[in-house]
């Protein structure tokens, strides 16, 4: 008969057979051992595959915060009606421009002592370098300086006027240097090209802009001084460079000089605003068309941030005055307004909005 320890235990008392085999145990009372609960492996956390984003750039014509030399401090002129009022000339956008991302124009004029020695002509521009402020609380960010302003106190003002925009935090751009602003790690690169006054060309740019591609610029936008003044459509060199400029690798043309609103073109899925007139011109106390514009481009990423896929565009048409005369502030038109449809004309563009 074979018994277990656990029943010998339990009955010591009781006599057991010479012939029963007895199995011995450390002690009657071991309990089998528990199977241990395995230590789940942790889950790994997925890598967040980054959302497209939407950057917005607003687009300015020409700036020209300045009396004309010729008749500075005269009634009625610019330096009269602003009177050191930094605030005034944009009141009626800053709200709307610190709302994009960026907003980029075209400054003709430069800073400094309007007694230096100058260029001889018509037209000569100099602001005090402390009206700079008038960018700053219109919320501007960054300018071009191509035109056939920069050099007007020769190159000692494009100086001056180049430290002056540096020192209040504003970037500049032209046919010599480029500009980079960063925003949510997408790198917005700026040139400019000035066909009036240095005769450049397409190939201009093309150097600038291998130099902000290489910089991991993924928008480039090249700003071109060209056309001629008082034309409604764009000539035929303006057509040749624009779309060049696309084909070199450009997302965006943006044209100045003509004072008159031109076409916007779609080519090759990109843009080229030919041209965005003045915004608000110092230059003359009377405007022979008052025209004008804010172009608002989103430029949607890709879903790696690497390039744009989707171009936005927007048009807010404005006037470069709040009254019939020249009063350098720039007011937006009424929707639905025939001013606000006379511009939509000009520059061959359609959208639907309100």
């Amino acid at each position: 008969m074979l018994t277990s320890s656990f029943v010998l235990a339990a009955c010591s008392a009781i006599a057991v057979p010479s012939d029963t085999q007895i199995i011995e145990t450390e002690s009657a009372e071991t309990v089998p051992s528990s199977t241990p609960t395995p230590t789940p492996s942790p889950i790994p956390t997925p890598t967040p595959t980054p959302a497209p984003e939407h950057i917005v750039v607003s687009f300015l014509g020409d700036l020209t915060l300045a009396d004309a030399l010729a008749w500075s401090g005269a009634p009625g002129s610019f330096d009269a009606v602003v009177d050191g009022d930094w605030t005034y000339c944009f009141q009626n956008c800053a709200e709307y421009l610190a709302t994009d991302d960026l907003t980029y124009a075209n400054f003709e004029g430069t800073y400094g002592d309007e007694s230096a020695p100058h260029m001889t002509k018509e037209f000569v521009f100099a602001n005090v370098p402390e009206s700079v402020q008038m960018l700053l609380n219109g919320s501007i960010e960054a300018v071009n300086l191509s035109n056939n302003h920069s050099y007007d106190y020769w190159e000692d003002g494009l100086i001056t006027t180049q430290q002056t925009l540096e020192e209040a935090g504003i970037l500049w751009s032209n046919q010599h240097q480029t500009a980079i602003y960063e925003v949510r790690g997408i790198k917005i690169g700026m040139l400019g090209i000035d066909m009036i006054g240095n005769g450049d060309t397409a190939s201009t740019a093309y150097p600038l802009i291998d130099e902000l591609r290489e910089a991991g610029c993924q928008i480039v936008i090249v700003s071109c001084h060209w056309g001629i003044e008082r034309y409604y459509e764009p000539t035929n060199d303006q057509i040749y460079v624009g779309h060049a400029l696309i084909d070199y690798g450009a997302d965006i043309v943006v044209g100045t000089h003509p004072h008159r609103l031109e076409p916007i073109e779609l080519y090759n899925g990109k843009y080229i605003l030919y041209s965005l007139s003045n915004f608000c011109f110092g230059g003359n106390t009377g405007l022979s068309d008052p025209d004008t514009c804010i172009v608002r481009c989103e430029f949607v990423m890709d879903e790696t941030n690497s390039y744009v896929e989707e171009y936005n565009l927007t048009v807010v048409p404005y006037s470069q005055t709040s009254f019939a005369s020249n009063d350098y502030c720039p007011r937006p038109y009424e929707w639905d307004s025939d001013d606000y449809y006379r511009v939509m004309d000009r520059l061959k563009w359609n959208q639907e909005d309100e």
